[in-house]
């Protein structure tokens, strides 16, 4: 054990560890990545633990450096990761980053809140200005028609300018308001102001060539300015009310040109202040984000060390003295000696003058699994896990997949100009590893790309010896070595004009076949008619044949789990049967795939039975009458007794190993299952620890002097 092909050898650990010394120890414990720790408290709810506080406080700090990095992102402010990666800082320094933090989210804020005030004062100072320009000009227009006397709209000018006009003998006052509105709102605005003012108000709009910027969302609208003239107190009424309901900003404006020209030259004035504080802010806010975002990797990595720290502490016990902290954790054996010093360097750290107490226990439980990999095999072993851990003890198939996975990728792929591509991109990652390292983002399809960068760089290897195999480069054949099929009195010019071209090694009058080709499919089957037939029939039977291949290693592999004879019941009733339900239908019909393939030549071919209908047939039980229709004497006695084989082992796979437990079980011999468990903390991971059995006979050993246990039973789960 503890070599390549198995998991390390675990041990249960129990740690005394001063109170004041705990946190140093912990935070070495973490960045060495060799503990994992079991949950001593799992009847206490986590909000009342002992550093829940603690937790809390890493959780607002957490809060308070994503609020700054979504800043920085809608900035548009690149963040800079130097792949640094700190130690914990002491309890101390929490303190000053939780000040730093606060610091920085209120001025953010406040700078914020001052900037979405002045852009909506300079929002509304360019609407106005937008509005005087325009209704300006509406009003210029009106004057020009009336100067020119056109009969069309001089009453209509006349009217709206003086607003006292003879009607009845009645005298008309007509008033106007003017204001914006979005421009997808506008025709339903012009619907509602002449549906529920009967056609009473005059309406006159134009669109803001230029988009004006929200000042919440920071969005470009389109907007568009609008004069409603009207007659009377009910109809003005009537028209904001509408106006309001639509959004429309009414904005005041002057009756005389003289008033509009005065106000415009007041709201120039005003903008180009207010623009010059918008300036200003913009650039404070942006040196204060530039800061932050050369420190926020390095603040987001502290304080979830410190997090993960103080989670792990509430995983301790508390003697009663509360001097002392008791943890249990599983450890590597091969790493005890690494774990010592680490808790020797926390207890120096702490400047602690009691030294932390490592003690290996004697227990039944199953211990966690722990593969130890490295930046080749990493990324192997979590595909392997992926699809489920292997059990304690058991033989990792991660080592092997380094080969079976690339390789069976190849098989399918099979092209040798795109596995190029590929493995020329794998090699690029590989050989700039330490600066796409500190490139790379925390998540997202890059991070997955460079992960597998060695996995990549192997597919292609694979591909690109397949694709030979196939003769496939870009879908295209390569005839490196000359075909070795020459036509007898038919020119290569005519073969080239064929397109019935069928090869067929039977036909010596018109084919005459000479040495195989030295490497791969001959090329001369890309021009073939019958090229799909061939090439399909004979990658599916390699595939098939490959993939038995395959299944049958990995229950050979299985044979070390059951220590070779040691445990009979998994032997007997897992092991052989499987391995016999495999061989008697898969395993027989590759057998007599190669069995075609040697006994039936080009000349008896077409007497070669389907390997399909003699499968099926096979199942049914259906035979042909002739003894001559049949592969080899004895097929269908044989095939009987495989198909009864493979039937007889399912229940043995299904019923055996199941009762031989349920009768463990019933006698009081249970088998300890072990659930997942809290990671340590190296680069901030958190996951808690479950212990789902547990053997009531087991008792921890006695603390030592000066620590009161006060562990109480935990209850089986």
């Amino acid at each position: 054990m503890g070599s390549l092909f198995r998991s390390e050898e675990m041990t249960l650990a129990q740690l005394f560890l001063q109170s004041e010394a705990a946190y140093a120890c912990v935070s070495e414990l973490g960045e060495l990545g060799l503990v994992q720790f079991r949950d001593l408290n799992p009847d206490v709810n986590a909000f009342q633990r002992k550093f829940v506080n603690e937790v809390r406080r890493c959780d607002e700090m957490e809060r308070k450096l994503r609020f700054l990095e979504k800043e920085i992102k809608k900035a548009g402010i690149p963040i800079v990761d130097t792949g640094e990666n700190p130690d914990a800082p002491p309890p101390r320094e929490m303190i000053d980053l939780e000040a730093t933090f606060e610091k920085l989210e209120n001025e953010m804020k406040e700078v914020n809140t001052n900037q979405e005030a002045l852009k909506r004062n300079f929002l509304e100072l360019t609407e106005l200005k937008h509005i005087l320009r325009k209704t300006q000009s509406f009003f210029e227009e009106a004057e020009f028609h009336h100067q020119m006397q056109d009969p069309a709209l001089a009453e209509e000018s006349h009217s709206l300018l003086l607003g006292d006009e003879e009607r009845g003998g009645q005298p008309m006052r007509l008033g106007f308001v003017a204001g914006v509105i979005n421009r997808e709102r506008l025709p339903m605005f012009e619907r509602m102001l002449w549906r529920a003012c009967r056609g009473n108000v005059f309406l006159r709009q134009t669109e803001i060539e230029t988009p004006l910027e929200d000042p919440v969302t920071g969005d470009q609208v389109h907007k568009c300015v609008f004069i409603i003239f009207f007659q009377g107190d009910q109809l003005k009424s009537r028209v904001k009310k509408i106006c309001e309901g639509f959004r429309a900003t009414l904005y005041p404006c002057p009756e005389t040109p003289a008033e509009r020209r005065e106000m415009a030259i007041g709201v120039m004035t005003r903008i180009e202040d207010l623009q010059t504080v918008l300036n200003q802010t913009q650039d404070h806010r942006h040196r204060v984000l530039v800061s932050a975002a050369k420190n926020i990797r390095v603040w987001f990595i502290k304080a979830r060390k410190i997090k993960a720290i103080y989670h792990t502490l509430n995983l301790f016990n508390l003697d009663v003295t509360q001097k002392c902290l008791i943890a249990e954790c599983w450890c590597p054996v091969a790493d005890l000696e690494r774990i010592q010093l680490a808790l020797r360097r926390g207890t120096e750290h702490s400047g602690s003058s009691v030294p932390s107490i490592l003690n290996r226990m004697t227990t039944k439980q199953s211990p966690p699994t722990y593969h130890k990999t490295n930046k080749f095999t990493s990324a192997f072993q979590a595909l392997v896990d992926s699809y489920g851990v292997a059990s304690y003890s058991e033989v990792n198939p991660g080592p092997f997949t380094i080969i079976t996975f690339p390789f069976l990728f190849a098989v399918m792929f099979g092209d040798a100009g795109h596995g190029l591509i590929m493995a020329l991109f794998g090699l690029w990652m590989v050989w700039r590893e330490k600066q796409l390292m500190n490139q790379r983002k925390d998540d997202g399809t890059w991070s997955i790309f460079f992960g597998g960068r060695y996995i990549i760089l192997l597919m292609g290897c694979f591909s690109i010896y397949t694709g030979f195999i196939y003769n496939d480069f870009f879908s295209k054949s390569l005839n490196i070595f000359g075909s070795s099929w020459h036509m007898a009195n038919i020119s290569d010019e005519d073969i080239k004009n064929n397109e019935m071209l069928e090869l067929d090694p039977n036909v010596t009058a018109i084919y005459t076949p000479g040495s195989p080709y030295p490497f791969g499919l001959d090329p001369i089957w890309n021009m073939a008619e019958n090229k799909i037939t061939f090439l399909n029939s004979f990658k599916m039977k390699m595939s098939v044949t490959l993939g038995v291949i395959q299944m049958t290693f990995g229950i050979c592999l299985s044979l070390s789990n059951y220590r070779f004879f040691k445990d009979p019941v998994s032997m007997f009733s897992v092991f052989i049967p499987q391995l016999l339900f495999l061989m008697c239908i898969f395993g027989y019909m590759v057998f007599i795939v190669f069995f075609k393939w040697i006994v039936y030549d080009a000349s008896i071919s077409y007497k070669a039975p389907s390997l399909l209908i003699t499968m099926i047939n096979m199942f049914l039980f259906k035979f042909p009458d002739s003894q001559d229709d049949y592969m080899y004497s004895g097929q269908k006695g044989f095939q009987i007794f495989l198909v009864l084989m493979a039937v007889a082992c399912v229940p043995c796979m299904l019923f055996i190993k199941p009762f031989f437990e349920w009768r463990a079980h019933k006698s009081g011999k249970r088998t300890v299952r072990f659930g997942t468990v809290q990671m340590q903390v190296n680069g901030a991971t958190e996951d808690t620890a479950v212990i789902m059995d547990q053997d009531e006979g087991e008792m921890p050993p006695r603390p030592p002097r000066g620590c009161q246990a006060t562990r109480k039973r935990r209850s089986l789960i």
